[in-house]
């Protein structure tokens, strides 16, 4: 479950007069312009620029990004184009005038290749199919690459001569040189076997959806095979015609059977494929595949169901053996990371762990033994930004400076002279290194400021050239009425320090006192309180938080014992018991938030969205005597309709612990619901099904409780698509004017 985008560089946008009520013109300094639904979800009014389709060319100095229907090459310390590497009229296919109306592209290893892909179609929420076409830059020739349908994640081999792609289940190999197609499996059935690509809990939790490998050497291809013919299905209905549609998918609710999952590597010229052992457990996961830097070793983690054992294989691709070279275990659950990086030699991997508290670097030799601890520190890693073998430095994003902050530092691989990269400061750091580490973009914000776009240093962090300022944006922003984001953190009843985020009213008047409108999410090592553009929430929510500051409302955001950032103790106190000290500390912050002065404390309000809508539904019951409203998007309503991985990892399976999945479900609560509450779901929610709010008002209605629902035919998770979120949050709108 991982549906909140913090979007640093995206979207800012503002909101209509018409449909909100409007506070006096003398309430406003200077008088500022108001925010409104319109601007937010209809128009461009806050547009930040960015430095967009950037892709680092194997020189680091280069990038290259789509310009106009042309492939064009940038000098990147000027940003100026230096060449058009393809031009739109050399993308025309045969009998049409038109060229491709591309949606992405990626080279080869000598970038003398590109594969441009067209009418891409999302699957899930990151598969997708399309029309991929390869052209030679060379003879100028496009060529589609396959003629038998839509093809999923088409990859070159490292040496340029191939391509990898699924379809419909399988997997297959093009030549490019005869561009021959060759299946390399035949057994893929929709809803039983699939090959190539990932499940659907795999996509959703796992985070990924392409699931084949080319060996650094391109003589193999390795590929994952999920038999999900035993996971139960669900079904939608999709409505519209006059008999609505049944669509059935494979997905495992928690306690129920997953897909067994295999690893095979194909040898491409002897066209032979064999298995990898990982072991003979079936009811198991195998969350990351890579091949090392040493020819013919794959890497391969494995991980028990409860998912607190992650285990570390290396498996010879010819004979399918493995060994286990290291174990990771905690007495919660382990978290996958993408920080495992093989060096170059052939002789030591880099690899995170949270085994002393936080998330930190570990070198390893290839036996599993360890050499080194890289980092450490009452702080942990965010992730592995780059890594420079011929110094010995590796780059990485860490909240040493604060937890509600990211910045850039690097270490050497002797885990010396550690140091913190760019400018001193506060806000929150993204970044894109290029491969060699010369250069490195910095996308740097903090809350309620634009987002700033330099080119720095990779060896000293030093400014070369600000790409991007958005001052006209600034400039924006400023004629209207906005509400600074302030930090604060208190100390709860049980003496826990919590930090939270408040946006007052541009007017704030310390004498008045307000109601308020508090934002949660709350899910497993997530964060709502972080120093960026929005907060750490959604810009569009930020802006949306900004539009009811407007009409007098406080808005706040508390992240409560569960959330990440602050070691694994804070964030795992949750587990097994998913839900109770969660609402335990969003009642400790309404509380909090009542002994403030300018706070009414009989006005305050709750919502959320996915983890926290399920979030407001508890704390609508459980601690019903302290908010007056609230509003659930998308809830899981009991932990039993949520999927297999992400549900047992906090929970363990319900069998085991049934009560950690009733003990906090809002459903055993719906007696206790006294304020006004607004329910909303999409209908065609793969993510968090409908189900949840279907029982959940059967909860409500057999306990006698008023409430309202708001549902959305065929939407997703995101409730998205036209006009949607502009009429959803016209009605949250109202909802909360009304009600609050």
């Amino acid at each position: 479950m991982k549906f909140r985008s913090f979007g640093l560089a995206l979207l800012l946008t503002t909101a209509s007069p018409a449909l909100v009520p409007q506070i006096a013109p003398q309430a406003f300094a200077q008088q500022k312009q108001a925010i409104t639904l319109e601007d937010i979800w209809s128009k461009p009014t806050f547009r930040a620029r960015s430095v967009p389709g950037f892709n680092w060319m194997r020189d680091g100095r280069y990038y290259s990004a789509l310009d106009g229907g042309n492939l064009v090459q940038s000098d990147v310390t000027t940003g100026k184009p230096v060449s058009t590497l393809v031009a739109a009229q050399d993308l025309r296919v045969t009998g049409s005038n038109e060229p491709l109306a591309v949606d992405g592209y990626s080279f080869n290893a000598d970038e003398q290749k590109i594969l441009f892909w067209t009418a891409e179609e999302p699957i899930y929420r990151r598969s997708s199919k399309a029309n991929y076409f390869v052209f030679d830059r060379a003879t100028k020739k496009l060529a589609p690459l396959s003629a038998g349908g839509k093809q999923s994640y088409a990859t070159f081999s490292p040496d340029g001569k191939r391509v990898a792609f699924a379809r419909d289940n399988n997997l297959f190999v093009v030549d490019l040189a005869t561009m021959q197609e060759k299946a390399v499996t035949t057994d893929g059935v929709v809803n039983k076997i699939i090959n190539g690509s990932a499940d659907w809990v795999y996509e959703e939790e796992f985070s990924f959806a392409q699931g084949f490998f080319w060996s650094p050497d391109s003589r193999h291809l390795a590929f994952y095979t999920f038999d999900e013919s035993q996971v139960p299905e669900y079904n939608m209905q999709e409505w519209g015609a006059l008999y609505p549609k049944d669509y059935r998918y494979k997905y495992p609710k928690a306690g129920e059977k997953n897909s067994v999952v295999s690893v095979s590597v194909h040898d491409v010229a002897a066209a032979r494929t064999t298995k990898m052992d990982v072991g003979s457990v079936a009811d198991q996961y195998i969350p990351r595949v890579l091949w090392t830097k040493t020819p013919n070793l794959l890497s391969i983690q494995r991980m028990n169901r409860l998912q607190n054992k992650l285990e570390l294989l290396h498996a010879d691709a010819a004979t399918g053996k493995t060994q286990v070279v290291l174990t990771d275990t905690d007495p919660a659950y382990v978290d996958i990371a993408d920080d495992l990086r093989y060096l170059n030699d052939g002789k030591q991997f880099i690899f995170s762990s949270e085994k002393d508290g936080y998330r930190h670097l570990y070198l390893y030799d290839m036996k599993g033994k360890l050499v080194r601890q890289l980092t450490k520190g009452n702080w942990e890693i965010g992730a592995i930004e780059g890594l420079d073998e011929k110094s010995g430095q590796v780059y990485f994003t860490s909240t040493e400076a604060s937890p509600l902050q990211r910045h850039l530092y690097r270490v050497s691989l002797k885990g010396k002279g550690k140091s913190r990269l760019g400018e001193a400061g506060t806000g929150t750091d993204v970044v894109n290194i290029s491969p060699d580490t010369r250069y490195y973009l910095n996308y740097h914000s903090a809350a309620g400021e634009p987002t700033t776009v330099s080119l720095r240093n990779g060896q000293d962090g030093k400014l070369v050239k600000v790409l991007e300022d958005n001052a006209a944006l600034r400039q924006t922003l400023s004629q209207y009425n906005l509400g600074k984001v302030e930090f604060f953190d208190f100390k709860t009843t049980e003496g826990t320090t919590l930090n939270g985020w408040m946006i007052k009213p541009a007017n704030f008047d310390p004498s008045k006192k307000y109601p308020v409108l508090m934002h949660v999410y709350g899910g497993p090592g997530s964060q709502t309180v972080l120093d960026n553009t929005g907060g750490g929430v959604a810009l569009t929510n930020y802006l949306w938080h900004q539009m009811l500051a407007q009409n007098g409302y406080i808005v706040v955001s508390v992240d409560g014992r569960g959330t990440g950032a602050r070691g694994a103790k804070f964030k795992k106190s949750t587990y097994a018991n998913l839900g109770k000290l969660e609402t335990i500390d969003q009642g400790e912050g309404a509380k909090y938030l009542g002994t403030l002065p300018y706070v009414d404390k009989a006005r305050i309000g709750i919502w959320g969205w996915s983890f926290g809508g399920y979030m407001t539904a508890l704390a609508m019951t459980k601690e019903a005597d302290l908010f007056k409203a609230g509003i659930s998007v998308a809830p899981v309503t009991n932990w039993r309709y949520y999927d297999t991985v992400y549900t047992e990892r906090f929970l363990k399976t319900p069998q085991e612990n049934p009560g950690g999945y009733d003990d906090n479900s809002p459903v055993q609560f719906a007696e206790q619901l006294k304020g006004k509450y607004l329910l909303v779901h999409g209908t065609g929610d793969d993510n968090v099904h409908f189900q949840n709010s279907v029982a959940w008002t059967d909860a409500l209605v057999k306990a006698n409780k008023d409430y309202q629902t708001l549902y959305y035919p065929n939407r997703n998770h995101g409730i998205s698509g036209g006009n949607t979120r502009l009429h959803l949050y016209r009605q949250m709108t109202d909802f909360i004017l009304k009600n609050l």
